[in-house]
């Protein structure tokens, strides 16, 4: 197990490849498939691909990455967060994603809390920005509550339309 941080109730780990059957739980959820996009992920072959290239990647590229959320007392995986550094963006980006049958009982928000405070102390990320759709009011809220504030709207090339630009500092990056 590679802990990255926790919560009272929770681990926040690097991904390893014999994660993939959560993955592919969890990157064929309604939620991710309607908010974040198809990666075209439908077996558990596939999940692994995605865990060597995009999580085990960004780990050794960037030194951070999107971490596995687990539920302390039973070690099961129930969700992701972390950081993102997109072609697109200046800087880091939180990301988060849980199973939908553990949304809404707080843990993408513990999780995500105790995220954003590693990456600040430990990675040093100045400022962390975040990326949502306008109709994604869950992810909205969220990166609020996180303490970031809107600053803008980006139509990068990869996304489906325009995003919503958040950073933890008051400051507009983009016009």
């Amino acid at each position: 197990m590679d802990l990255i941080t926790e919560t009272d109730r929770l681990l926040i780990e690097k991904a390893n490849l014999t994660d993939a059957p959560f993955f592919l739980e969890l990157l064929t959820s309604p939620n991710w498939l309607q908010y974040i996009g198809d990666r075209g992920i439908s077996t558990e072959e596939d999940a692994q691909e995605y865990i060597q290239k995009s999580l085990l990647g960004s780990y050794h590229k960037h030194g951070y990455g999107l971490y596995k959320i687990s539920l302390k007392s039973t070690k099961l995986p129930i969700g992701i967060t972390g950081f993102v550094k997109r072609d697109y963006l200046d800087h880091a980006d939180i990301g988060f994603a849980i199973l939908p049958k553990y949304g809404r009982k707080g843990y993408t928000f513990e999780a995500s809390e105790a995220i954003m405070a590693y990456g600040k102390v430990h990675l040093k990320l100045h400022p962390i920005l975040g990326i949502t759709t306008e109709e994604n009011t869950a992810s909205k809220s969220l990166l609020v509550k996180l303490g970031l504030n809107a600053i803008g709207e980006i139509s990068p090339e990869k996304a489906n339309g325009p995003l919503l630009l958040y950073s933890n500092e008051g400051v507009t990056l983009y016009a």
